[in-house]
């Protein structure tokens, strides 16, 4: 095992695209690290560096505390997997997991044993002769997955190896992989753009935009103080809402609502009177009156019901407050209908407050 660092690393080809800037990151040894972000911001360029499919610009990465950036991927002691499983379709289950192995030059026992053990491990072993056509996609994903474990790496690389799964498979692999890290130790950086697989599985999670780190944080904390506005609209499902307002003594004012501020936040933000705000508002964080934990406390807003989304346990309303709207998470027992003027009390101490010209999250101290 190893641990990562990445220090002042760069990406920047030919024609002037910088895919990566500056990104400075330590991943201690057996940490769980996911990178995070919309299509194009280089999380996989940053995982290809760190691989050595890609080289580096600027900077130093070490592995382990060694130097590695003209070393080849081979030297590095790291395993991939990709989301593509890439499995030798001639080849059983036990000569897929074991090839690496046996091309290194690796005894045929100690093969046989690990590709056993790494089988027990991924519920594989009644499947050893079976050959990849006749898995299923998530077989086949835990193959590849075995394919790396037996290897025993210094390292493991995942570039959204479940994003060619179906939904319930995916929540299945997660889980997965989650527990195969815990049983394991082995350092893990793991790069998705579904922001539901990085909260539920990274130690810390790197949310990255326009090959720029956002924020490094643990998912309760990316969730509850997030950085900046893009973060705060990036992690959370359903997504965070935001209002434009303006700040005044110890409240928040705006198109269709004027909400009290938390002493907390009334404190942090006393300097800041009669400044424009972008007010976030998480689902949780505005009820409808009468049907809510929420206290009162002063904080109602009228809106007008726009869209009823029920889910079962719960049921998510798009409302419009003045002419934006905001998602409301309420009981799945009430049954509101579209076009219904209803009223929402919102929780004073979970209002996220953003500077709309640097978009950073002004509430936070």
């Amino acid at each position: 095992m190893a641990d990562i660092q990445l220090s002042h690393v760069r990406k920047y080809y030919d024609n002037g695209f910088h895919a990566v800037k500056d990104f400075n990151l330590h991943i201690a040894d057996g940490e769980f690290v996911i990178f995070v972000g919309p299509s194009g911001c280089g999380k996989s360029t940053t995982l290809r560096m760190i691989a050595g499919l890609e080289d580096i610009s600027a900077g130093e990465l070490h592995i382990g505390g060694r130097r590695v950036n003209d070393l080849q991927p081979k030297e590095r002691d790291i395993a991939m997997v990709f989301q593509s499983y890439a499995l030798y379709p001639h080849m059983t289950v036990r000569q897929n997991m074991g090839f690496a192995l046996k091309i290194n030059g690796v005894a045929r026992g100690e093969i046989d044993r690990r590709v056993i053990d790494a089988a027990a491990m991924l519920k594989l072993d009644k499947l050893l002769d079976r050959r990849p056509k006749e898995l299923s996609g998530g077989q086949r994903q835990r193959v590849a997955l075995g394919r790396a474990i037996v290897r025993k790496p210094a390292a493991f690389l995942m570039d959204e190896p479940l994003s060619n799964l179906d939904a319930k498979l995916r929540v299945e692999m997660r889980a997965s992989i989650a527990k195969l890290r815990r049983e394991l130790g082995v350092t893990t950086v793991y790069v998705t753009h579904d922001q539901v697989e990085a909260m539920t599985m990274g130690d810390r999670i790197v949310v990255m935009k326009d090959g720029e780190i956002q924020q490094v944080a643990d998912p309760i904390t990316l969730y509850e103080r997030p950085a900046n506005q893009f973060v705060g609209g990036f992690i959370g499902s359903p997504a965070m809402s935001f209002l434009g307002g303006d700040l005044g003594q110890g409240t928040v004012r705006g198109q269709g609502f004027d909400l009290r501020l938390s002493p907390r936040l009334a404190q942090a933000l006393a300097a800041r009177s009669a400044q424009p705000v972008s007010l976030g508002l998480r689902p949780e964080a505005v009820g409808v009156r009468g049907h809510s934990a929420i206290a009162e406390d002063g904080n109602v807003v009228g809106a007008r019901i726009e869209v009823v989304e029920p889910l079962g346990a719960e049921t998510l309303l798009t409302v419009q407050v003045g002419e934006a709207p905001i998602v409301v998470r309420t009981d799945g027992h009430l049954r509101p209908r579209a076009g219904d003027a209803i009223e929402l009390v919102v929780d004073g101490d979970r209002l996220h407050i953003f500077d709309p010209r640097t978009e950073l999250n002004i509430g936070l101290h």
